[in-house]
């Protein structure tokens, strides 16, 4: 059974950060293309970052670069997002995704569509 599953989320001051980890397990996530994704209240779920299956690619949202970083250690089959100077825009529940396209192994796309398999996701709130 293929699985990912997000941990790190919580309740965060404006200006905080927080890491977010997507652990895989049943497969191995050398073969994947990885991206996150969120989804606020009353908004549909929108691209927030992804890296290849190289990890040779990433692309970010035009409102989270600068800010956040994703990364991957294909040794502990876990993904990374890296949160810092989080905005009470950033609250939303967050989802990792895997891709299994060829086609990806040297880019990724921002593409819900793109992406096979989803976590239950985790919930960040920014807040004072």
């Amino acid at each position: 059974q293929l699985q990912l599953v997000e941990s790190g989320g919580g309740l965060v001051q404006p200006g905080g950060s927080l890491r977010l980890s997507c652990a895989a397990s049943g497969f191995t996530l050398d073969y994947y293309a990885i991206g996150w994704f969120r989804q606020a209240p009353g908004k549909g779920r929108e691209g927030v970052s992804c890296i290849s299956t190289s990890g040779g690619t990433t692309n970010y949202a035009g409102s989270v670069k600068g800010r956040f970083t994703i990364s991957r250690n294909n040794a502990k089959n876990t993904v990374y997002l890296q949160m810092n100077n989080l905005k009470p825009e950033d609250t939303a529940i967050y989802y990792c995704a895997a891709a299994n396209r060829v086609t990806l192994f040297s880019v990724c796309l921002l593409d819900r569509l793109t992406y096979d398999y989803w976590g239950q996701g985790t919930q960040v709130t920014v807040s004072s």
